[in-house]
């Protein structure tokens, strides 16, 4: 069965959820052109993803329909809405995703923070993958302390129940391939959570060469992550 929607999750935040969101929005309107994309971002604190796919991508989608619930202070959603005054209205974000879905041949969801950020005071990001039943992939960051990042997330995922279909390694700064294989043993990791690796982004200081994003793509195993 083809899926309809995917997240990209991270360990955390800065780990590059946009990198791989980024790149798989370029591979997907580089070689799948009869068929329609969608962005989805449930939830946005401050400035920033948002504002880039609408910029630098041909959505065919408003600001809004990416990304329907936004609050001005980059904090956790529950506490930058309590400063402004309002409530994270969970229904009219799954309304708008589902308007999204029904419109769209694939829906590519990135979620905020960590998957056990916080979206509400009682849910994180855990809890809205498990509920809307959305395959995951999950962004760890190349560096020191990845290894345990990778686990204590998988094993999250696992208890929330989460389909998580593999791991993506992303070199949050240049990395030599000695750093790589140090900080991130690929079979290490895949023995200690169980899930595949499904590639290495390497590291990108800019994410509006949409031909390089679409190639670095490529070097992934799209099968898992599209299908």
């Amino acid at each position: 069965m083809v899926k309809k929607s995917l997240l990209v999750a991270g360990t955390d935040t800065n780990v590059g959820k946009t990198v791989l969101t980024s790149a798989l929005i370029s591979y997907w309107q580089t070689y799948y052109l009869s068929r329609s994309l969608g962005v989805f971002k449930p939830m946005q604190t401050g400035i920033g993803d948002r504002e880039f796919y609408h910029q630098y991508f041909a959505l065919n989608q408003s600001i809004d329909e990416i990304n329907p619930l936004h609050f001005e202070a980059p904090l956790a959603p529950p506490i930058a809405a309590e400063l402004e005054g309002k409530t994270v209205d969970l229904k009219l974000v799954w309304s708008q995703f589902c308007q999204l879905q029904q419109s769209r041949d694939f829906v590519l969801v990135e979620g905020l923070g960590g998957l056990g950020s916080p979206i509400t005071h009682e849910l994180t990001v855990a809890d809205l993958a498990r509920d809307w039943h959305l395959p995951t992939i999950l962004v760890v960051p190349v560096r020191l302390g990845a290894i345990a990042q990778a686990v204590a997330n998988a094993a999250l995922a696992r208890q929330m129940g989460v389909l998580l279909q593999g791991l993506v390694l992303n070199c949050v700064e240049p990395c030599s391939p000695e750093e790589i294989k140090n900080w991130t043993p690929i079979d290490l990791i895949e023995s200690l959570t169980q899930i595949p690796i499904l590639g290495i982004l390497p590291y990108i200081n800019t994410l509006t060469d949409r031909e390089k994003l679409a190639q670095i793509a490529s070097n992934l195993d799209l099968e898992t992550i599209f299908s």
